[in-house]
């Protein structure tokens, strides 16, 4: 939250144009600390908006007034922080993957459609907005595993198993 409100006054002071945070779909009601920072995060971009809004803050000449924007969005693919590279290293290792609950969905979406949210948001940003992209239904995490052993030319059960492991605490 302080690296976020660092950062964000530094774009302003330095003048510049677009400022996007990166937020998450856990933003919404947040259960967990992730959750709450970055809801936190959001919460301070749109008290600057408002704020420079409110005083009717002008740039120095030749500088812009920086438009502030939130994107929301839940578990991009193939990412660093995705299950699929632990899932394709689990493969690699013959299994287990480890899926938390049979039931366990989580929205998800590509790498290049999280960079034109991004995009997107910082060119139609008029201030404080949070931009959230139609991920559609939710997927599964468990049917995303027996498909990416399936993918890699094994079956599911007999090859590679697929193991719940419950809930963590917190």
């Amino acid at each position: 939250v302080f690296g976020t409100i660092t950062a964000a006054r530094c774009a302003r002071q330095a003048g510049v144009a677009h400022f996007v945070l990166i937020s998450t779909d856990k933003a919404v009601r947040p259960t967990n600390v992730m959750g709450a920072s970055k809801r936190l995060a959001e919460m301070a971009l749109q008290a600057m908006s408002a704020d420079a809004e409110s005083q009717r803050l002008r740039p120095e000449p030749g500088r812009a007034v920086t438009q502030f924007a939130m994107v929301r969005f839940g578990n991009v693919l193939d990412s660093s922080g995705s299950v699929v590279p632990l899932f394709r290293q689990q493969i690699r290792n013959g299994g287990p993957l480890t899926v938390t609950h049979p039931e366990v969905t989580r929205y998800f979406m590509t790498i290049p459609e999280a960079a034109q949210l991004v995009l997107h948001a910082g060119a139609m940003a008029e201030g404080g907005e949070v931009f959230v992209l139609d991920m559609g239904a939710p997927i599964k995490v468990a049917d995303l595993a027996a498909d990416l052993i399936r993918l890699s030319g094994k079956e599911v059960g007999t090859d590679i198993e697929i193991r719940f492991t419950g809930s963590r605490p917190g």
